[in-house]
């Protein structure tokens, strides 16, 4: 097997267009760096050079073993800064996910912090993988994953409606840790001159007829059954959207009503109000999913405790 100095000293012969430049580029004689080359041309049997009034310059094979070298170098130089990364805490990249209403102001905050801690470590927000964040973390397409307890359903869609809705297989959560940050209380957000925004609080029965704004999954109405037991039915959807300042311009505009967590307080318009109701809904707690240890990245556990820091400015976990 060709060995990865070899590959170096050939790419930095064709970059440098001597063997004399390549020698002194890499610290070696110039009589070294020669017998580097003419040995690969030995094992595979082609001449990889061809001698200039210049100096020399890569022969037809040699350009592909030289672009070649080139990609073979760069994949390991990119798979020891990865492998790095699990025992260094300070370089590397750090991939997340999470989703709209996290991203209102908690996301940011987190990200803002982890950047000032952790200068080295670039951080990146994902967009949301089809395939779920929980299966996404799996296969490695992100390292930590802002999740619901809503998420822990086998049927996210089967929960919206059932209390009793069958809970994620266990197995699905094998290799996996669910860090718990906060737990989210609702309430509902109203046009600031609606009748029902001059009281403290707001009953849920008398929301009766409202029209409301869906969004997608997990900041939508959810597994809320209290929700429809207290409106008579379940929630006339008038409207979907899954961008949070369009849901919010829906609300102000007086077309619709929408439920707010706390993760989203933070962002709501001056023109909505937002009123706890009565009966309270149920909270929703908020995990911070990533792979337990010892797969986890020690640069995933710093952000964990960014996270945590966040989280206990936002509300207490009950």
């Amino acid at each position: 097997m060709i060995d990865p100095w070899t590959l170096q000293v050939t790419a930095e012969v064709a970059e440098r267009g001597s063997f004399s430049a390549a020698a002194e580029a890499l610290s070696m004689t110039q009589p070294a760096v020669s017998r580097q080359v003419s040995g690969l041309e030995r094992r595979l049997r082609v001449s990889l050079f061809r001698r200039t009034s210049r100096g020399v310059r890569p022969t037809a094979a040699g350009e592909i073993v030289v672009q070649q070298a080139k990609d073979i170098l760069a994949r390991l130089r990119d798979l020891e800064l990865r492998l790095g990364a699990f025992t260094d805490m300070e370089t590397g990249d750090l991939r997340m996910s999470a989703f709209s209403s996290a991203n209102t102001f908690f996301t940011p905050e987190v990200v803002r912090r982890f950047d000032l801690a952790h200068p080295g470590v670039t951080l990146s927000l994902m967009r949301d993988d089809p395939t779920g964040p929980l299966t996404a973390l799996k296969e490695g397409k992100v390292d930590l994953a802002l999740i619901t307890a809503w998420s822990l359903y086998a049927d996210p869609a089967e929960a919206k409606h059932d209390p009793a809705a069958t809970p994620l297989d266990p197995d699905a959560l094998t290799a996996l840790d669910l860090a718990p940050l906060l737990d989210e209380e609702f309430e509902v957000a109203l046009p600031a001159d609606h009748p029902l925004a001059r009281h403290r609080r707001v009953r849920l029965s008398d929301l009766h007829g409202e029209r409301w704004v869906e969004g997608g999954h997990p900041d939508c109405l959810g597994p809320i059954p209290q929700l429809a037991k207290a409106l008579g039915a379940a929630p006339r959807t008038a409207f979907f959207c899954e961008d949070w300042n369009g849901k919010q311009a829906l609300v102000a505009g007086g077309s619709a009503i929408m439920l707010v967590p706390t993760l989203a307080r933070r962002a709501v318009r001056p023109d909505v109000a937002l009123r706890p109701t009565v009966p309270a809904l149920p909270a929703r707690r908020l995990y911070a999913a990533s792979m337990a240890p010892p797969f986890r990245l020690p640069s995933v556990t710093a952000l964990l405790a960014v996270l945590a820091d966040v989280a206990r400015e936002q509300a207490p976990v009950t």
